[in-house]
């Protein structure tokens, strides 16, 4: 079926705007990174870490490969931000649970990517109303 002119560039258009507020995000998160002399992944990392995790679990948060997370895992732990327990209830899994000097960092990180965030330009209303539209695009 042949899609009519107007909604092929509306569908263009909504694409590169995406792109460039991705682009947006990527930067906002490179410079926090920069300035907290992390990596772009630790930021991530350290902002997903909302209670004790899995690697798998945070990897899917991070919408990465678990290889991936275990890299910025272990990275973290010689950092002393993080460190592995075992799990409660699964012998076989680890939790990545943040130490004392980890929840110091991770608030600095929270701080810092709210501050001149991205999505500053919108008002809470918008951002619930954008959260609503990506959560249908992806789901």
């Amino acid at each position: 079926m042949h899609q009519p002119a107007a909604d092929t560039e509306l569908d263009r258009d909504i694409c590169k705007l995406a792109h460039r507020f991705i682009q947006h995000l990527d930067a906002h998160v490179r410079r926090a990174a920069d300035d907290l002399d992390l990596t772009p992944t630790q930021v991530i990392a350290l902002r997903e870490l909302t209670e004790p995790i899995t690697a798998r679990e945070l990897a899917h948060r991070m919408v990465c490969e678990p290889p991936n997370a275990t890299f910025v895992i272990d990275r973290l732990e010689k950092q002393g931000l993080i460190e592995r327990r075992p799990h409660p209830t699964d012998r076989r899994a680890k939790q990545v649970v943040l130490t004392e000097t980890g929840h110091e960092r991770r608030a600095e990180v929270l701080a810092h990517l709210a501050a001149h965030t991205p999505l500053a330009a919108l008002d809470t209303d918008q951002q619930d109303a954008l959260r609503a539209l990506l959560q249908n695009l992806v789901a």
